[in-house]
């Protein structure tokens, strides 16, 4: 510039002044002055009127000064850029998670470029198409349309750009034919005012990680600086993204783990709980614990209520009722446990579990828990159904083994007469077997009706065993000896449990109660007196005592309970007078004696027919209004004739009293 400058191309030896500009320019630069104020020189150099030769090496000068300045702004902006884009990278080295990442990445990137929009779209996992990309983040959008717009594959810029793996730009988006438009684009485009658009692949080696975005909303042109300046930037945030997948994929596998470990340590500490529920249960078993309580640990270490049930159904054990039991869910749940010979879910909230010797069925488990049953949860239930079966097992093991005791116990007590031993040595061998022949006892005769006996035998052995009672066996019939003073409940509880076991009925008799074993014998006469009634009756696979089968039952009972029979048949009538001193007894008699007619009867009475219709009206209240009936009124008649007899026995000894003389009712 300089030989330039000193030339002597117009004779001249720079006297014109030009000099003066040309190192004002100079001095201008190196303050790094704007080029407003070079202009000014150049300005002022017209004005002076300078020569053409030297007013053209000015211009010349300051055309320079200007190229000059636009080389050190450029530089100035690629230092600032390169400044941010260093400040970007350290951003992006934090470790973020994905939403984050993305929208510090769009926000940089809008304020390093000066763009007025930015956006970047990541592959849609959702898709099965590989080329399905949406809009994840948006920076400086003025609607709602842009963030989670789906791309399909081919159309905008985006997908052209990850294809050629190099960014691509448009001036003007909505006019440019070259681009393939969509109308999801197009219209997204359209709402938020965009014209310029670029788009730059977001890779990591060979992946595609997805587009990072910039747009304005007017009409501009890029320069290679900006493009190489954005690549760059979509480089770092390529490397950053995938790190942050990375990292978000280890976090949860970390968290996977974690939960694992809890897993893990809540299974370990259940699995010694469980544990110490089963050492409490068989412990329980071991003590000798009856099934019932064994039920109620059981049920508390699985927080439930929990059932025992024989083959049939009958409830041997439970922990407490459950209410709303669907019978018939539980009857297929039965079959669905034996069949997988596991616990099964019955209905929404019960489950059953087979309680099983091999192949031989010993029952089931019923539970109800308060809530699900989860983990090891099951295993307890089902290692609780193999304890069970060990103790009744266990049972009958003892019941057989004890049975020829027990037998001979029982025959020395249904033949005393022919015993050699006193009540005294009865009574304790008895106490041996830990029976009270002195509290009361029932005895109850079972004939099954076809099939072979020896499994009603070793049912009869547990059964006796389990109720603290005694077996044996007699005229083709089961004998047993069991503590209670319901005669009837006794011979109705042995019915069901036995004929369900052997598959076809079972006739049952009982007598009783009674506390002495000198009158075994006697229940045992009596009970078989009942069974051969219930036969002659038709009454084959029935279970009844003799209080059941009314006057019968007092011709076949050795004592003639006569009290017994009255007051079952006349009881409440008999009550009602002696408490309000009426005459329904009388009028009962009278009644019978007209042939049932109420007329005939008051006239007997001598009181109103209206008086009677009261009367029996009240009869049926107390007697119920089966008393009419043939049956029930043939034993009517039959108390009120054995309490007429019994009233003129008293009156001959001089025990009698006068009736009531009032017609009240």
């Amino acid at each position: 510039m300089s030989g330039y400058i000193g030339g002597d191309d117009d004779g001249g030896g720079g006297g014109d002044g030009t000099d003066d500009v040309v190192f004002s320019v100079l001095e201008l630069l190196a303050e790094e002055a704007a080029v407003g104020r070079i202009d000014a020189l150049l300005q002022r150099a017209r004005r002076s009127g300078s020569p053409p030769a030297a007013l053209a090496r000015a211009e010349r000068a300051v055309q320079l000064a200007r190229e000059v300045h636009a080389s050190f702004e450029r530089g100035r902006q690629r230092e600032a850029g390169f400044a941010a884009l260093v400040d970007t990278a350290r951003d992006l080295t934090l470790p973020y998670d994905l939403d984050t990442l993305l929208s510090v990445i769009t926000r940089r990137v809008r304020l390093l470029l000066h763009f007025d929009m930015a956006y970047v779209s990541l592959r849609d996992s959702d898709s099965d198409s590989d080329d399905a990309m949406v809009i994840h983040t948006s920076e400086g959008s003025t609607t709602a349309l842009n963030t989670g717009l789906r791309v399909e594959g081919g159309s905008g810029l985006g997908h052209r750009a990850l294809t050629t793996g190099a960014p691509l730009w448009t001036a003007d988006y909505l006019n440019d034919d070259t681009i393939p438009h969509s109308a999801g684009i197009d219209e997204v485009v359209e709402a938020e005012g965009l014209r310029a658009i670029m788009a730059v692949p977001l890779r990591h080696g060979d992946t595609n990680v997805g587009v990072l975005y910039g747009a304005d909303r007017k009409v501009r042109h890029y320069t290679p600086d900006e493009i190489g300046l954005i690549c760059s930037l979509a480089d770092l945030a390529a490397v950053a993204i995938e790190k942050a997948g990375l990292l978000q994929q280890a976090q949860d596998q970390v968290a996977e783990l974690e939960l694992d470990g809890f897993r893990t340590r809540t299974s370990l500490i259940r699995l010694e709980q469980l544990g110490e529920s089963y050492s409490r249960i068989m412990g329980l078993l071991v003590a000798g614990a009856d099934l019932t309580s064994v039920a109620k640990a059981a049920g508390d270490a699985l927080d439930g209520t929990l059932q025992m049930r024989d083959p049939a159904g009958g409830v041997v054990a439970a922990g407490g009722e459950i209410p709303d039991l669907d019978e018939d869910a539980i009857a297929k749940g039965v079959l669905a446990a034996h069949a997988q010979r596991a616990p099964v879910l019955a209905d929404e909230r019960t489950w059953v579990t087979p309680v099983v010797a091999g192949t031989e069925d010993l029952g089931v488990l019923v539970l109800r828990p308060v809530t699900r049953l989860v983990g090891q949860d099951s295993w307890l239930l089902q290692t609780t159904a193999q304890a069970f079966a060990v103790h009744l097992l266990m049972q009958r093991s003892a019941a057989v083994a004890e049975g020829p005791v027990r037998d001979e116990l029982l025959d020395e007590l249904l033949d005393a007469s022919a015993s050699t031993q006193s009540p005294h040595q009865i009574a304790q061998r008895a106490r041996r077997l830990d029976i009270d022949l002195e509290q009361p006892h029932v005895l109850v005769a079972a004939r099954p009706e076809g099939g072979e006996q020896g499994r009603a035998v070793v049912w009869a052995s547990s059964y006796a065993y389990r109720m603290s009672g005694l077996k044996t066996v007699r005229s083709g019939c089961i004998v047993l000896l069991l503590p209670g003073t319901d005669a009837s409940a006794a011979a109705r509880a042995v019915a069901d449990e036995l004929a369900p076991l052997l598959g076809h009925p079972v006739s049952v008799g009982a007598a009783g109660p009674d506390f002495s074993p000198a009158e075994v014998a006697r229940m045992y006469r009596e009970a078989m007196r009942c069974l051969d009634a219930l036969t002659a009756l038709g009454g084959a696979g029935c279970a009844a005592a003799a209080n059941d089968l009314g006057f019968l039952g007092l011709l076949l009972s050795d004592d003639y309970d006569v009290d017994g029979f009255i007051g079952a048949a006349l009881g409440p009538v008999l009550e009602y007078d002696a408490e309000r001193l009426t005459d329904l007894t009388r009028t009962l008699e009278a009644y019978f004696a007209s042939g049932s007619s109420p007329t005939n009867a008051a006239e007997a009475l001598h009181v109103h027919p209206n008086t009677v219709s009261r009367r029996l009206e009240r009869i049926t209240e107390l007697l119920g209004s089966d008393w009419q009936k043939p049956g029930q009124a043939l034993e009517v008649q039959l108390a009120l004739r054995l309490q007429r007899a019994r009233r003129v026995l008293r009156d001959r000894d001089g025990g009698g009293g006068g009736r009531p003389a009032d017609d009240t009712v």
